[in-house]
């Protein structure tokens, strides 16, 4: 695409970014200090004070960044310190709500719901966030290398099954999230871009979101514009689980309590962490065969999965 054709979809999408997220305000916003969430910060800063929730494990990445938007756009700011034992008690909620005992998927709703918990604490009923902008932008890694049609292909996947737990998590909580990316017509927008457009190099390294980043390089510092993606695992610190659950557990325990799973429910155990939230999920659901919705069923727990999921929601092995 020429030059010219890059800077009309940069104005374009811009444009219709400002409408959604006015279509979606909220006085709260989950601030990662990420490129989907500054970007959120900065157009609804302008009709309204906002106050911003970063949720974080000691001196983990996503603090200084969140300050940065703050302070740049009067975002009134607050950090949630989390240690293990807050972050084990929300893993343990998160799987009565979410249903499921993947690991990556309960660190991430661990930390969005001891966000949305702070955001309530503080008299707001509902937040905005940043989900959808990986999904609809090519943000994931582990789309980096794939050919154009590759590329088309895997998005084209991800947005017939892509769900975001920030909604059921806030229900549960009597709050509302709302999701600007998710807008109609930015949607719509967002899926008409070319792949090249959104997966692309820019000073010496590939970038997702890339044609995102640059209809909004003017109006966001660099180092958020150019931050890499970060999972908000790694972004809130709470990647630290795996390693508290491996303490919590002796070898021997996890081995006999992994056969044991495996020979009486059909489950297959991963590892520690993997053991502690099926047994937190196993209390409240009990076996998860034929759980979940979908024509496949996950070869490592039974649940039934949707022909297009790439792994099962329920446990978190790969479908492939």
């Amino acid at each position: 695409m020429s030059d010219n054709g890059i800077s009309k979809t940069c104005v374009q999408l811009r444009k219709l970014v400002y409408v959604a997220v006015e279509r979606n305000l909220a006085k709260g916003i989950l601030l990662s200090g990420g490129l989907d969430t500054s970007i959120i910060a900065a157009v609804a800063s302008r009709h309204l004070k906002l106050k911003g929730v970063t949720v974080a494990f000691r001196d983990a990445p996503d603090v200084n960044f969140a300050k940065i938007i703050a302070e740049k756009f009067g975002v009134d700011h607050v950090t949630i310190p989390i240690d293990e034992k807050v972050a084990e008690v929300a893993t343990q909620d998160a799987i009565k709500i979410m249903k499921s005992f993947d690991p990556m998927e309960i660190r991430n709703d661990a930390t969005i719901l001891i966000g949305l918990r702070a955001a309530k604490d503080h008299g707001l009923d509902e937040v905005m966030t940043g989900d959808a902008g990986d999904e609809l932008f090519a943000g994931y890694s582990f789309l980096f290398g794939k050919s154009h049609d590759e590329l088309d292909k895997s998005l084209r996947e991800i947005w017939k099954v892509m769900r975001f737990s920030s909604v059921p998590l806030a229900k549960c909580l009597g709050m509302q999230a709302k999701l600007p990316f998710l807008e109609q017509s930015l949607k719509e927008f967002a899926m008409s871009i070319d792949p090249e457009l959104k997966l692309r190099e820019e000073h010496g390294k590939v970038y997702g979101k890339w044609i995102l980043r640059k209809a909004f390089e003017d109006l966001l510092p660099p180092e958020i514009v150019w931050r890499i993606k970060m999972p908000i695992e790694q972004g809130s610190g709470t990647s630290m689980l795996p390693s508290y659950f491996n303490l919590k557990t002796s070898d021997d325990e996890f081995s006999k309590k992994a056969k044991e799973y495996l020979e009486s429910d059909g489950v297959h155990i991963r590892d520690k962490e993997h053991l502690f939230y099926y047994e937190a999920y196993k209390k409240e659901f009990g076996n998860p065969r034929g759980a979940g919705e979908g024509a496949k069923v996950c070869r490592s727990c039974g649940a039934y999965l949707l022909e297009a999921m790439s792994f099962c929601r329920t446990c978190g092995t790969s479908a492939t």
